[in-house]
């Protein structure tokens, strides 16, 4: 290797291997690589096989400086293409992670072909990264992937068990009207029902695996030397005020992927491509085809999954609503079963106005003209790429931070979303579709996505807010 590149300030990235956690993170990779840095992409191994299958081996070779590595996750073998299971996987990676993360550290500092590790920029949810980077005494950074508003509210898990919510007494709380309890007293986040929380916190065992993982998590992100978030100021403003005034380092830059689309130019930095699953290009040329703002798209995620009676409901809901749409439909999003099955009247119906895809490039989906909403499970990646498009917002939050996305996005914090109930029934699906395409309220939604839009472009411009505070995370905690 060159000497430029041996000199250059090394950087290890490592995401928590789902696919909403690995995109922001290599959105990050990519800034840092676009300002001087060296890259190491930590991905688990199971994660690194799937990417060789969606995208070819070449996708992991990398570049000369900027490197791929693998790390195990501690669970057993498995060659499925499909997100793990979330509650062994974070068990997992917080037990078993550190030990084959020392050593590929001490790989990496004895290889005379790499700079020597100068700093680490983990996930939030991957805390031992600030143990290893102590060790090694180097600055650490930790990019909580999720929204601010969530973050805040993990913090407060402990807090939720110290006022006796939970656990429950039983399992009624879920129809008793129990959610609907006012939270007040959480910093920042005003007109908070428990029903608002991250989901975890409806279980009877306050040592559940993912109550415990995510808000041990969040306080472990406290003791880092600093902590990034994908988001923006204008966006989040009254709770990033309230985290701040708990821990200063904080450094608002989002949304990455705007970042990244101005200031990344390097044509082979920006095809490396962290999708897992192979993406359907058809979905762009079917797009190119409709009328401007006339497609509702409908994508929910990497992990949710669903009954297949939930299934035909939003299909016939789409189907009913008149309205075209394009809808992904991952081979494993209901539950138990690896095949979709809908029915052939339901193709007949919408064979000239519906197209079922498995994956799609969705941040270019959003922000192509002919989108005119989408019915999201309110992930954080899709919300922003959502305001990044302009595109309002029908709400089917499925878990975790979900349902705290989900009340910012419908009431008047963001204003441009409407909730599908959970319960969903298709004549709901219908009635939605054709408010948010043709009512009074969707068309005030609309504006207020695009104005968030702006609001978006403002804070990413140079001397805008993002900007800036990505600026000082480089200066400051790298």
């Amino acid at each position: 290797m060159g000497s430029a590149e041996t000199r250059k300030p090394h950087a290890v990235c490592v995401p928590y291997p789902s696919q909403g956690h690995v995109t922001p993170l290599m959105q990050l990779a990519k800034l840092l690589h676009s300002r001087g840095f060296y890259i190491t992409f930590v991905n688990t191994e199971f994660n690194h096989n799937r990417l060789v299958r969606s995208k070819g081996p070449d996708s992991v070779k990398g570049l000369p400086d900027f490197r791929f590595a693998t790390i195990p996750d501690g669970l057993p073998p498995s060659d499925r293409d499909a997100t793990q299971d979330v509650r062994a996987l974070c068990d997992s990676t917080r037990k078993n992670c550190l030990g084959p993360f020392r050593d590929l550290l001490a790989k990496l500092n004895s290889s005379s072909d790499v700079p020597p590790v100068k700093c680490i920029v983990s996930d939030g949810v991957m805390s031992f990264a600030i143990e290893a980077a102590e060790e090694l005494g180097i600055p650490e950074a930790q990019l909580w992937t999720a929204s601010a508003c969530s973050f805040m509210a993990y913090l407060h898990y402990r807090e939720i068990v110290k006022r006796g919510i939970i656990p429950f007494k039983d399992e009624n709380f879920l129809t008793d009207g129990t959610l609907d309890t006012p939270i007040d007293w959480i910093p920042g986040m005003r007109n908070i029902r428990l029903k608002d929380i991250p989901s975890h916190v409806r279980n009877n065992n306050p040592n559940d695996i993912m109550f415990d993982f995510m808000g041990e998590e969040a306080q472990n992100c406290l003791k880092a030397p600093a902590i990034i978030f994908n988001s923006f100021e204008a966006f989040e403003h009254e709770v990033l005020e309230a985290i701040a005034f708990k821990f200063p380092r904080i450094y608002t830059a989002g949304p990455l992927s705007l970042l990244v689309s101005r200031y990344v130019t390097d044509s082979q930095v920006n095809s490396l491509n962290p999708s897992l699953w192979k993406e359907d290009s058809r979905c762009l040329e079917w797009l190119d085809q409709r009328e401007p703002k006339s497609v509702v798209y409908v994508n929910y995620g990497s992990v949710t999954v669903m009954t297949d009676q939930h299934l035909k409901e939003f299909a016939w809901g789409l189907a009913n609503s008149k309205h075209p749409f394009l809808w992904i439909v991952r081979p494993d999003v209901v539950m138990g079963d690896d095949s979709v099955m809908l029915p052939e009247e339901f193709f007949e119906e919408t064979k000239d106005r519906g197209l079922l895809a498995s994956w799609c490039p969705q941040e270019q989906v959003l922000s192509h003209p002919s989108v005119g909403a989408f019915l999201t499970h309110c992930g954080w990646n899709s919300m922003l790429e959502s305001v990044c498009g302009g595109v309002p917002v029908i709400c089917w939050p499925f878990f975790a931070d979900q349902q705290t996305n989900c009340r910012y996005a419908c009431t008047e914090y963001w204003g441009i979303g409407m909730e599908v109930n959970h319960d969903v029934k298709r004549s709901e699906i219908e009635a939605l579709v054709r408010e948010m395409m043709e009512g009074d309220k969707g068309k005030e939604m609309r504006s207020r996505a695009q104005e968030w839009k702006r609001k978006a472009e403002e804070a990413t411009d140079i001397g805008g807010a993002s900007y800036n505070d990505f600026d000082r995370f480089i200066k400051e905690a790298l």
